[in-house]
């Protein structure tokens, strides 16, 4: 058990500005293995129960909140001080606070940045989600790592660890969950592109992140984003140049809808262009598996390989799944599918987990990370440039950098 001070500086004050930290709420962090960590109440008072994962960015806090494919999870952040450049409106990445629960070593006592409207502590309070802070966060991310995501809770109304504990291995596992149609958007709308319109781009939202769209239309994509239940037909009744799909929350082996969706567009040789959720629904339309991975890749700081060019690129990632398809597919040596050659064209480069596909006959490919990343890094964005290549070609080229 690990039990430490929260917002804390020198001056022994909180955040908040009106008394010392002992004035926070206790809060009680209970993992499903019994790993048991007490410190202090952060956002809203209650409880909350999801998996528990961690990110190992710096910077990016809003943007992760916001992601709805933190949708039913924990986000333990490895950096130690969160919420010093405060909240605003501009960064949010979908219309409402995802998490399950927050978990930070040391808020921000007062934000400071031009741009921040508001705290953070204050926003995650308006949302309802339930944070601890005042624990060894450095601790908790070893054990993740070591031991794996596993379901977790946090209380500020329950003392006892064990009656805790039941109630987290009472709460539904991440393996199985169906939670695309729990974040995607209930109506059609249109995000329009800037200056001359090139494309037309049919998205389908699978979670997807305001920063995605907006990356394309400020490359002359006009961009409609649907419903994830919608056809591939509806999706072309749009006028569409080509097809998205987005990130977003759950197991991909429940998405059948959007993989259906993937195939048809590979039948019918639409341009298609996925990233992460969208990465394994190209994946299992292609004919591969996925699988959960241990911990996940979370964080803005993970470096992937790029097999057609040998570049290295820092990426932005949000996943705990992952496809299951051949390392030794490469650009040289692809694997046959239903729908021709396919090489995995990206890898991870701290464990070789699949982080792209390309097809070789088709106009189709995919990342599993994210090039809109807009807290960074931006080392991807030329992908959306590859995106309005392919639909203006027919073809994927892995030159356009």
């Amino acid at each position: 058990t690990h039990h430490l001070r929260c917002a804390q500086s020198h001056d022994g004050f909180s955040r908040r500005g009106g008394g010392p930290v002992s004035s926070r709420m206790p809060a009680l962090l209970v993992l499903e293995d019994g790993r048991t960590f007490r410190g202090f109440s952060f956002g809203a008072s209650g409880e909350t129960f999801g998996e528990a994962v961690f990110s190992t960015g710096m910077s990016g806090y809003q943007e992760t909140l916001t992601d709805p494919s933190y949708h039913r999870q924990v986000v333990v952040m490895t950096a130690p001080h969160v919420g010093n450049t405060g909240m605003n409106t501009v960064d949010e990445e979908s219309r409402r606070i995802w998490v399950a629960g927050f978990v930070v070593r040391e808020p921000a006592r007062i934000p400071s940045n031009w741009r921040s409207q508001r705290s953070l502590d204050d926003d995650l309070r308006t949302a309802g989600v339930v944070g601890i802070c005042g624990i060894d966060t450095r601790a908790l991310t070893r054990h993740l790592r070591d031991r794996g995501a596993m379901r977790v809770g946090i209380s500020t109304t329950e003392i006892d660890a064990q009656a805790l504990l039941q109630r987290v291995l009472d709460s539904p596992v991440m393996a199985g969950a169906d939670l695309v149609g729990q974040v995607t958007t209930p109506e059609s709308y249109v995000v329009p592109a800037h200056g001359e319109r090139r494309f037309t781009v049919a998205a389908l939202d699978l979670g997807i992140k305001a920063m995605t769209p907006r990356q394309m239309a400020a490359r002359g994509m006009e961009v409609h984003v649907l419903p994830a239940l919608s056809s591939y037909e509806d999706l072309i009744a749009t006028g569409a140049d080509g097809i998205f799909l987005s990130n977003g929350p759950g197991d991909p082996a429940t998405a059948d809808h959007a993989v259906e969706v993937a195939r048809q567009a590979l039948h019918h040789r639409t341009p298609l262009f996925g990233i992460c959720f969208g990465n394994q629904i190209l994946g299992r339309a292609l004919g591969f598996g996925t699988y959960k991975l241990k911990f996940g890749h979370r964080g803005i700081n993970q470096p992937v390989l790029d097999r057609f060019t040998g570049r290295v690129e820092i990426t932005a990632q949000n996943h705990g799944f992952a496809v299951d398809a051949p390392v030794t597919a490469t650009p040289d040596v692809p694997v046959v599918t239903e729908f021709g050659r396919v090489s995995v064209s990206h890898v991870c480069l701290n464990d070789d987990v699949v982080e792209g596909l390309t097809c070789h006959d088709v106009p189709a490919f995919s990342v599993q990370y994210l090039p809109e990343a807009a807290a960074g890094p931006h080392d991807s964005g030329y992908l959306f440039d590859r995106f309005a290549a392919v639909m203006a070609t027919g073809a994927v080229s892995a030159e356009v950098r």
